[in-house]
C-alpha cells in the first residue's frame, strides 16, 4: 500500500487499499488500520482543508473496526490522544 504524506497536526500519511475497503493511518502516537472505509472517506480526508479535523470528525469518531498495527507498546494511546 502506497502511504502518502499528509501536513497535519498529528497525522503523518495514509494509504488505503480499494480491493479490501483499508485505511492506514500514521498519526504521531503510531499506526492504526481501519477496515470497511469506503474510497470516498480517504478521497475526502486526503483532500480536507484540515485533514486533522475530518480524521477526527469522519474517520475516528465513527464505527469503524480498527487495530494498531505499529506504535509505542504499553502506552494506550489512542488516535485522538494526540489531538488533545
Amino acid at each position: 500500500m502506497e502511504m502518502k504524506r499528509l501536513n497535519a497536526t498529528g497525522l503523518r500519511a495514509a494509504g488505503y487499499d480499494e480491493k479490501s475497503r483499508t485505511l492506514v493511518v500514521e498519526t504521531t502516537s503510531g499506526t492504526w488500520e481501519y477496515l470497511n472505509v469506503s474510497p470516498e472517506i480517504y478521497r475526502r480526508l486526503m483532500s480536507a482543508p484540515s485533514p486533522a479535523s475530518f480524521y477526527r470528525e469522519s474517520i475516528e469518531d465513527e464505527e469503524y473496526s480498527r487495530r494498531r498495527i505499529s506504535g509505542a507498546s504499553g502506552g494506550g494511546l489512542k488516535p485522538d490522544d494526540v489531538f488533545k
